[in-house]
């Protein structure tokens, strides 16, 4: 039977606020302050109980409002005359010159290496100034005769033109040309052929909170794409299969066609040895020759070509199979392609941009194009709310596929180590290199 307590005991769990030291389990387990936690426990039930609603569950209409008047205060504190201080700043010129970019030595910063003592030269020596001043006056030291020339100057003697004609040519320098693609516009890697944008306008089904019409046909279109890649990887996986047991069988021809051989040779041998069904028994004395006859030559070189002949149109007819299967398998992908370009031709709107998810099927360089992301989430995973959106993508792996396929960069793959020469390492006999 349950022990009543009256209403002078304590409700509340045991507690104390005042602990010394907490070094013990004992003081850890029990006697611990949860007036908090219980209070907090409280304020939620009764929430619960009064049918309040949480702030993460309400809707975003209720917590948030869209101000499409604006601010009338605004016009009042900013006037409209009055520029940007960006502007002023940018308009102001100072008369003080700018600081050059280019890195100069300080004055006081030296090498450590004392110059050598030289002369001054810098100024004008007295003779100098001297001699300067008669110039100026008309009174010169010597006088230059001139004299007409009895040669050329530019003419050379023939022994110099001879020596120049045996001298090497000198190659000179070739400026550096710029290639004729520099002048020719990128070769877009669109299906349609037209320019591809550097920032695509995102599709309505794309969209965050998209309508029901929009995301049915992005998402009807994106599923058609998973189904056929799906049967594309299943008739790959299957033509695989065929291939593995077409080789299987023929292996099993061929050694089932040796066996055929060693045994009908056994059997020639056997005969010549007495044991031969329905034969004439011969006695143990009779010898086997030890060359075969040219009938017996002849007679095995038939079955030989015989069973090449064979074994010949047993592949020959296996390639004819697989060529059919080929046959009907391109038949099925240009069908496919047809209804692809089809459908593309009735969504496909007038409008001179490029779309980058159908691809021409000649690609600059060897390498494939990274394959696009997916764009689009299923219905179970759209949000209602923006607090609970998640975001997707990578910007930097976009941005390169589109100047891929822009034709701006050519696919490369990322070669983390260059390789370098192989070097051999022998170590050599220097007792060879001594002679006796």
């Amino acid at each position: 039977m349950p022990v009543l307590k009256g209403p002078s005991a304590n409700p509340e769990a045991p507690s104390q606020y005042k602990q010394p030291s907490r070094r013990g389990k004992k003081a850890w387990r029990k006697n611990v302050d949860v007036t908090e936690v219980v209070k907090g426990l409280e304020e939620v039930n009764e929430k619960i109980i009064k049918g309040e609603v949480f702030a993460a569950e309400k809707p975003s209409a209720d917590l948030f409002t869209l101000d499409v008047k604006g601010d009338a205060s605004i016009p009042k504190r900013f006037p409209k005359q009055k520029g940007l201080k960006a502007d002023e700043i940018i308009a102001a010129r100072s008369a003080v010159p700018a600081v050059a970019l280019r890195k100069r030595p300080g004055d006081k910063t030296t090498d450590g290496i004392l110059p050598a003592k030289r002369q001054r030269t810098q100024y004008v020596t007295h003779k100098e100034l001297v001699r300067l001043k008669n110039i100026a006056d008309g009174r010169h030291e010597s006088t230059v005769e001139v004299v007409d020339a009895d040669f050329d100057v530019w003419d050379a003697p023939a022994e110099d033109a001879e020596q120049l004609a045996t001298m090497p040519d000198i190659p000179k320098a070739k400026k550096t040309k710029a290639p004729n693609t520099l002048r020719q516009k990128p070769i877009t890697l669109a299906a349609n052929g037209k320019p591809v944008p550097a920032v695509a306008r995102p599709k309505a089904g794309q969209s965050y909170n998209p309508s029901f019409t929009d995301y049915q046909e992005a998402l009807i279109l994106e599923g058609e794409k998973a189904v056929v890649a799906e049967r594309k990887r299943i008739a790959e996986l299957e033509e695989e299969k065929r291939k593995l047991e077409a080789a299987a069988r023929s292996a099993a021809e061929a050694e089932a066609a040796e066996a055929r051989a060693d045994l009908s040779e056994w059997e020639e041998e056997s005969a010549w040895e007495g044991i031969e069904s329905g034969g004439e028994e011969l006695t143990a004395k009779t010898k086997r020759p030890q060359r075969k006859t040219p009938a017996q030559r002849n007679r095995i070189k038939r079955r030989k070509e015989e069973e090449r002949r064979v074994r010949h149109e047993a592949k020959q007819k296996l390639k004819d199979q697989q060529a059919e299967r080929i046959k009907a398998i391109a038949l099925e992908v240009a069908e496919r392609e047809r209804a692809l370009e089809l459908a593309r031709d009735e969504m496909s709107d007038d409008s001179e941009e490029g779309d980058d998810n159908e691809l021409r099927r000649r690609q600059l360089g060897k390498f494939k194009l990274p394959e696009k992301d997916l764009e689009i989430v299923l219905p179970d995973e759209l949000q209602d709310s923006l607090r609970l959106l998640k975001p997707e993508g990578n910007l930097l792996k976009e941005r390169y596929r589109n100047m891929l396929v822009r034709g701006k960069v050519e696919s490369r793959r990322h070669i983390p180590f260059k390789k370098q020469a192989r070097s051999k390492v022998t170590e050599k006999w220097t007792y060879k290199d001594f002679t006796i």
